[in-house]
């Protein structure tokens, strides 16, 4: 066996290492993903379970270096002259996509980041069973007994997480005080609930009728009296130490934060200011498309009177939660069918629509999907959020589909899972260094349905465009919060603006005020896809295959932008 080769054989090797230690890190993360390892415990987000990361970061970073001097040794190269120099393609990618996840996480542990995720609406501790409760399987009493001891394991879990509020406390790194409110607010409502009633035993199916009783004692012993502890951490000391403004800027070292933030996240280095200029200017040239749409309809440049008319004509609102969800359905199969004109290859595992969940849909966004299992065993679900149904229209429901399902995260998360040539890290965990590429392939993919022809009228097509305002509107209000000090206030105006619903612009604005950065993914990663795609077609000419550039795009699994760039040109090549 040649010298490179042992090299990409132990890239392979790191990368399964890695992958298991944190799926072992992890248990939740595990459970949906799929695997039913460690499902009779939870996360250990104390001093033992961070210390146990940073071994694992570091360990894998110093292999990785190892390699990579073992590889450019063997193809005559210095080494780290390439991130990966003369290893095949894909081991170069893993090695490198290992080392960027790695430093960034180290990056985020030094500066205590999870200080202020653990007050958090959209992703926080106390989501953490009902989401268990949905993708755990206990159809079996041996499983329902794993079930039974994660809850067991509940109080000392969120012991931990309330230690952590207490650490914010001390440190001054505590959640702006909007987003204490909202996570209050749901603890609230999660304890107005009889146990009976609640989220976990209305999603938990137990093996036999005389289970529910013990599923029900459960919940009444463990996690009513653990989320009443993280309640009353959070409404005394906490509450009032909570940062009265909503952006990271007012945070200790707050600037650094949202730097690395944004590093973590797109994966690029990019400067706030220039990217509140390109959602601006972005703004501009999508309203420009909306009035061509408005004047079409004798409405004239008003977009906001179209908009409207559009939103409030007839059919133009959903009678039910299951007429909304069934209108979501038929968008995919839509989508579905002429899919084929435009991609090579599509996934296997199915896409299921679900509506959120009524404990956390006054906090969730209009939409959201999880990935179907890694062994077949779940389909993707697609969770449609039927809060406040009359602000629901169907204008903006369509390229919702089309971004959160098909031809969207959908056709992207899923045919990585059944990638088999890529390991377990690759096909699920190299997300944690492309988040860029996942959300901006959602929002090419409202822009592609366009060009397949899946928007059924012009409202629809409005609709997108208002899609894309939004997510340009995000790069303003973003760094506007996080960086130029915007109150909560200018940002909901903003989105107003872009032609959010009241309820939209105030739920997304807490998002972005929770999730620092997060909002600044979409842009930049379809900003990315379109050039790469506009440089291959003027490169190709009359070869340019777009079904073509869409497998290649999707054919190696979640990437850092700057890795699609450097290496799409040689996978288009190589397919011609």
């Amino acid at each position: 066996m040649s010298e490179i080769s042992q090299a990409a054989d132990a890239v392979n090797a790191l990368a399964e290492r890695f992958w298991n230690g944190l799926l072992d890190l992890s248990p939740i993360t595990a459970t949906v993903l799929g695997y039913e390892q460690d499902q009779d415990r939870l996360d250990d987000p104390g001093p033992e379970g961070r210390d146990r990361a940073r071994r694992l970061f570091r360990e894998t970073l110093h292999a990785t270096d190892a390699i990579e001097a073992q590889a450019a040794a063997a193809a005559g190269a210095d080494s780290g002259s390439d991130g990966g120099a003369g290893l095949p393609v894909e081991e170069a990618i893993t090695l490198g996509i290992l080392t960027i996840v790695c430093r960034t996480e180290l990056e985020q542990q030094i500066q205590r980041i999870d200080r202020l995720r653990v007050v958090d609406q959209m992703d926080g501790p106390q989501t953490m069973l009902p989401l268990l409760a949905t993708f755990q399987r206990t159809d079996t009493p041996e499983r329902f007994d794993r079930f039974l001891a994660r809850l067991d394991d509940y109080p000392r879990f969120m012991a931990a997480n309330a230690e952590l509020t207490r650490e914010g406390l001390v440190s001054g790194l505590t959640a702006a005080r909007i987003i204490t409110e909202r996570v209050i607010g749901q603890l609230e409502r999660l304890l107005a609930v009889p146990d009976e009633e609640s989220p976990i035993a209305m999603a938990v199916t137990p093996p036999t009728p005389s289970d529910r009783d013990r599923l029900v004692a459960a919940i009444r012993k463990s996690v009513r009296p653990a989320d009443q502890a993280f309640l009353e951490a959070l409404q005394g000391a906490y509450r009032e130490a909570s940062r009265e403004e909503p952006g990271l800027w007012s945070a200790p070292n707050g600037e650094q934060l949202y730097r690395t933030q944004i590093r973590t996240l797109t994966s690029l280095d990019l400067d706030p200011a220039d990217l509140h200029r390109i959602g601006l200017e972005e703004l501009e040239s999508i309203e420009a498309e909306r009035r061509e749409i408005s004047r079409s309809l004798g409405y004239g440049d008003d977009t906001k009177a179209a908009r409207a008319i559009l939103q409030s004509g007839p059919g133009a609102m959903p009678e039910s939660a299951d007429e909304l969800l069934d209108h979501a359905r038929g968008q995919i199969e839509r989508a579905l069918a002429r899919s084929p004109e435009y991609f090579g290859r599509l996934p296997k595992a199915p896409v299921e629509v679900r509506a959120v969940e009524p404990f956390k849909e006054a906090d969730s966004p209009t939409a959201f999907y999880f990935p179907p299992a890694i062994d077949g065993s779940r389909p993707g679900v697609y969770y449609v959020n039927t809060y406040d149904l009359p602000s629901r229209s169907y204008l903006s429901l369509a390229s919702t589909s089309f971004h959160e399902a098909v031809p969207g995260h959908h056709f992207q998360m899923a045919l990585q899972t059944e990638m088999s040539n890529l390991s377990a890290f690759r096909r699920m965990g190299a997300r944690m260094a492309g988040m860029a590429y996942i959300e901006g392939w959602g929002l090419y993919s409202e822009r592609l349905a366009d060009e397949m022809g899946l928007y059924l009228n012009p409202a629809e097509r409005f609709g997108m465009l208002d899609g894309q305002a939004h997510r340009a509107a995000r790069l303003v209000v973003d760094t506007g919060i996080h960086v130029f000090r915007w109150p909560q206030e200018r940002s909901i105006a903003q989105l107003l603006d872009a032609g959010l619903s009241e309820t939209n612009a105030l739920i997304e604005t807490d998002r972005y005020i929770s999730l620092p950065a997060q909002a600044l993914t979409y842009k930049v990663g379809q900003r990315e896809i379109e050039r790469l795609r506009a440089e291959a077609a003027a490169r190709l000419g009359p070869a340019f295959d777009l079904r073509a550039f869409h497998d290649a795009v999707l054919g190696h699994g979640t990437l850092p932008l700057a890795t699609l760039s450097r290496e799409l040109p040689g996978w288009l090549d190589a397919g011609r």
